[in-house]
């Protein structure tokens, strides 16, 4: 037999490991056919995360932190709203609120409704250059079915996200979305669900993989399950195999700017909201996380150390009922958790490995009563000697009910000097912040 030839038997052993280390590698993306579609969005995914990545974290930071404090002091100006807050009323009664800079954008215009493309001005954080549908036409879903996963109808939510020109995806009632298989959501699109109460729930996830500029607002996000995989179309023009999904809500995965906002999210079989595989330039905001064990997944791998180009922002959400841990869990990458309400947590609420940066902002934490779970952090799977030269940062946290936040920080590159830092707003002002976080009951005509 001419040709190659195996020339020892530890060829073939060689040759299995090669194959089981690719076949590993393959399978995390989900992919089961990796093709040369998936290979060139994989390389263009890498090239759009550098060009995101902010070489100046603490820039970022800093202008978030300004932003925040100019949304209190407008408010805090506007007398009338200050004594209408101090009064007792129904959470959406009486005069429009907006405490935070990223809702004040928006929300309490009458015009939401004919001017929804103005919400791509009012992202923040590391997610703040992204514009989702901006520039694109409108689509609006009339058909709540996903019952071609291949080829699917038009009207549906699945035939929007696939499309590859910029969309603003809007709801024509309020509905059910029971998704058949994961949602494989394209470039420049913004899954818009205001005006309408829309539940992604009882079906598989939604899924960013390798794409960019995604805005995903204001629906509802529960009951998702592992998907079986097999042949989805991921765009107009591809359609390849997928292994089971995870069984996430959102999965971000590769993928750059992209804005979560205002989610209510619940009881999914893995994560909440998964941000993974080098994925970067990322905003989650305003949600409402509740009935859940592992929460929030930044960065998979102790073993991807390129997971260091992830920047994410976490702010204004609430950490409500039922939640156990990893809010989030964190790798090597940089991540801003700023004003959000930890108010339940069964172990801890932030965890980490690998040496992430991780810098906790003016949040409200509120320990459990178990005297074991009163630590805020987890440092997991690593020595004291070598996590106490983590960057781990906490500036006017509110720490309640025995809450103990460990901060570390040693000779470290990315050593934080105070200095460098905007002071954030107090965790005291947290319930005003978060006050509205997850999908809101907005009508056409009034302030949301």
């Amino acid at each position: 037999m001419e040709g190659f030839q195996w020339s020892r038997p530890v060829s073939l052993v060689l040759y299995a490991v090669f194959f089981l280390l690719s076949w590993a590698a393959v399978s995390e993306t989900n992919i089961a056919e990796y093709d040369e579609h998936w290979e060139q969005r994989r390389l263009q995914a890498r090239a759009l995360a550098e060009a995101t990545y902010h070489p100046d974290p603490i820039a970022v930071t800093n202008s978030f932190n300004h932003a925040v404090h100019r949304a209190m002091k407008e408010e805090e100006e506007d007398t009338s709203t200050r004594r209408q807050m101090l009064g007792k009323h129904k959470k959406f009664a009486g005069p429009c609120l907006a405490t935070n800079p990223i809702d004040r954008c928006w929300r309490c215009r009458n015009d939401w409704a004919t001017d929804r493309m103005r919400m791509a001005q009012c992202a923040q954080g590391f997610g703040r250059n992204t514009t989702g549908g901006l520039g694109g036409k409108i689509y609006i879903v009339t058909d709540g079915s996903d019952d071609d996963v291949l080829e699917p109808k038009p009207g549906t939510l699945r035939w929007g996200v696939i499309q590859k020109e910029p969309l603003w995806i809007i709801f024509a009632r309020s509905m059910l979305i029971k998704l058949k298989e994961e949602l494989m959501v394209q470039s420049d699109k913004t899954i818009d669900g205001r005006g309408a109460q829309v539940r992604v729930a009882d079906g598989c996830q939604i899924t960013v993989q390798y794409v960019h500029n995604v805005i995903i607002a204001n629906i509802h996000v529960n009951d998702l399950m592992v998907g079986k995989g097999g042949r989805i179309r991921d765009s107009t023009e591809h359609a390849g195999f997928r292994t089971q999904s995870d069984g996430d809500g959102v999965s971000i995965f590769g993928a750059t700017k992209v804005w979560v906002d205002h989610l209510s999210l619940a009881n999914c079989q893995d994560g909440l909201v998964d941000v993974i595989a080098e994925a970067t330039g990322v905003t989650i905001s305003n949600c409402h996380l509740t009935n859940h064990n592992d929460v929030m997944l930044f960065g998979s791998s102790d073993s991807n150390q390129k997971d260091e180009i992830m920047q994410v922002t976490v702010a204004f959400n609430h950490f409500g009922r039922g939640l156990v841990q990893r809010m989030p869990r964190c790798r090597w990458g940089f991540f801003h958790v700023v004003n959000n309400d930890y108010t339940h947590w069964l172990m801890y609420a932030i965890g980490g490995s690998k040496n992430p940066t991780i810098i906790s902002h003016g949040n409200r934490y509120i320990a459990p009563p178990n005297m074991a779970a009163k630590q805020v952090t987890k440092h997991l799977g690593t020595e004291e000697s070598e996590w106490n030269n983590w960057v781990w940062h906490s500036q006017e946290d509110l720490l309640m009910n025995g809450a103990v936040f460990n901060q570390t920080g040693g000779e470290n590159q990315k050593k934080l000097d105070s200095r460098d830092l905007v002071k954030p707003k107090a965790g005291s002002y947290v319930t005003r912040l978060t006050r509205y976080a997850g999908s809101m009951p907005c009508r056409a005509g009034k302030p949301c």
